[in-house]
């Protein structure tokens, strides 16, 4: 791991705001770090307000988007409101049928085949709405570079509005219109929603003139708060509102869908990180084992107890998930180990009945063990389809525009993409891989970083602190958990791996004279023991630890040295 502490803000914008929000400079300086320096910048940060959810009509296209729609529901047209088969897509189709559904009663949902069909806009999906009399489909999360297929309908005089979150191309689609914040030339305040976010701007605009505000669409935000963690998109500006709001919902009031699959947990109260890690999950693992439908299903439910039914059958689909993905990894770090590749600068794997649905898990797990830009291939009809998955800080979607003469199709981020390529040109593609991010990464990138908000004594761990990074929450990219470093702590001498296969780290730490000390926890740090055994430093999370109902501050530790 490597340490690097984030550089220093102005020391008199750190003293004027600590002075400001009578906080202490810790908490000033993390707040200047993330460019909150003002105390109107703070107020709005910890006192998030559904009035600083943008008016949809800045994002371009919306008024041409409503009123097709309108028209449509005039003249009672059949809509097909059609998503990818992952959380964010799934999630926004569910928002936008749901709503749809109260103006009109020919709204359907088509969520394509993983496997038949592939990401994004098919020809079958097309083909589907014209065998059945759709004369209007709003794709979400999907369609920014489907420029022949929106042509395609419009031979069979079906009208396209696209709903999308992903960088464009050169060309944007010849559809009624397309709502992204990230084209070019859109002037949307915020072009960092998910495909979710941008289908809660299409209702939230169909609504306006329905004489409903933000405030008639809150109930939405289980969805929108759901896709925001899952797509791990910024948490800053309106996602951060969005997500706030949204985990309000889950907690309170959250559509059966959700009620089913977190009644099981006996959670009273989940993060952004238990949304992350426990709803996520579920809904992903229906289009990645089954088809991405089931999800839609879970989350437009209306009986909680027909919700229940489809959360137990996305429960058995997860379990499965988890067991083919523990396989496939497993199969794929001997492939490495085999190939002598355990010293290159990228992991690109392959076998051909490795299921698609969790390449890009697979992927994100040889990261895990070798820090690098990692694709994982398998056989999907007579070509080979790939998740690729990058380290912090590498671009792996430039990566792979430089190795284009090879790939068939490719889109996504910075950090996650897809691709499909002949499986001719799958060894040619791996060298040439292998050798544009040789030349291209910076060599810090294939050591994993920590970095730091602040550097403090353990003495300066108080309850005000830890309330005050409490509502910070929610957590996610570009408002990340703060991490600290203290220097020279020592263990109490009860220090001990615990887990069932000891593989993590259970000290008591104290510093200098101050005797009081604090828990502290290391998840998959238990070979670190031997180094607790004198003068340490650390670098943590603070979190909050109940035991026989009493209440303390546990330190999550990230690394020590």
């Amino acid at each position: 791991m490597r340490w690097s502490l984030k550089p220093e803000p102005n020391k008199e914008k750190i003293e004027k705001l600590a002075k400001d929000l009578q906080v202490d400079s810790t908490i000033a300086k993390i707040l200047c770090q993330r460019n909150i320096t003002t105390f109107s910048e703070a107020k709005l940060f910890f006192r998030p307000s559904l009035h600083d959810i943008h008016d949809p009509f800045l994002m371009k296209d919306m008024d041409l988007a409503v009123a097709r729609i309108n028209k449509a529901i005039a003249n009672h047209e059949n809509i097909l409101v059609y998503g990818d088969y992952d959380v964010d897509g799934t999630t926004a189709v569910s928002l936008v049928a749901s709503y749809l559904r109260t103006l009109s009663s020919k709204i359907a949902t088509y969520i394509p085949d993983r496997y038949g069909e592939g990401y994004g806009i098919s020809y079958a999906g097309i083909d589907f709405a014209d065998d059945n009399n759709f004369s209007l489909i709003i794709a979400l999360d999907c369609g920014i570079k489907a420029i022949d297929k929106v042509a395609y309908a419009a031979k069979k005089k079906i009208d396209f509005i696209i709903c999308d979150h992903h960088k464009p191309g050169k060309e944007i689609p010849k559809a009624v219109a397309v709502l992204n914040p990230k084209r070019e030339d859109c002037n949307y305040p915020f072009d960092e929603l998910c495909g979710c976010g941008v289908g809660f701007k299409l209702i939230q605009a169909l609504g306006t003139a329905r004489n409903q505000t933000t405030e008639d669409f809150v109930s939405y935000l289980d969805l929108v708060a759901t896709a925001i963690a899952a797509d791990i998109v910024p948490m800053n500006g309106e996602n951060r509102v969005l997500a706030y709001y949204g985990l309000q919902v889950i907690n309170t009031n959250p559509r059966n869908g959700i009620k089913a699959l977190v009644h099981q947990t006996k959670k009273k109260e989940l993060t952004i990180t238990d949304v992350v890690f426990i709803i996520a999950p579920r809904i992903n693992a229906a289009g990645r084992m089954k088809h991405g439908n089931y999800a839609v299903e879970l989350l437009t439910e209306m009986d909680f107890d027909a919700a229940v039914d489809f959360a137990a059958d996305i429960e058995i689909f997860n379990a499965d998930r988890k067991d083919l993905d523990k396989k496939i990894t497993d199969e794929a770090l001997i492939q490495i180990i085999d190939h002598n590749e355990e010293e290159r600068f990228t992991s690109v794997v392959y076998k051909e009945d490795w299921h698609k649905g969790v390449i890009g898990i697979v992927a994100s797990r040889l990261i895990e063990k070798y820090y690098r830009p990692t694709l994982v291939f398998t056989k999907s009809g007579d070509k080979l389809a790939a998740s690729a998955r990058s380290v912090k800080g590498f671009d792996v979607y430039n990566a792979l525009l430089a190795c284009s003469e090879f790939i068939e199709q490719f889109g996504g981020h910075k950090y996650a993409a897809g691709l499909t390529l002949l499986p001719e040109n799958y060894s040619k593609f791996k060298d040439k891989f292998e050798e544009v991010v040789s030349k291209t990464i910076d060599k810090k990138l294939l050591t994993p970083e920590i970095t730091i908000d602040a550097e403090i004594d353990l003495s300066e761990i108080t309850p005000k602190l830890f309330r005050i990074i409490a509502q910070m929450a929610p957590f996610g990219p570009q408002n990340m958990k703060p991490i600290f470093k203290t220097s020279c702590v020592r263990d109490n001498g009860y220090g001990k791996k615990v887990g069932a296969d000891e593989t993590h780290l259970k000290l008591n730490v104290f510093q200098g004279d101050n005797k009081q000390t604090f828990g502290a926890i290391g998840f998959g740090l238990g070979d670190k023991l031997e180094e607790a055994q004198n003068d340490f430093d650390i670098v943590y999370t603070l979190d909050e630890n109940t035991w026989n109902g009493h209440k303390s501050i546990q330190l999550v530790l990230k690394d020590l040295k």
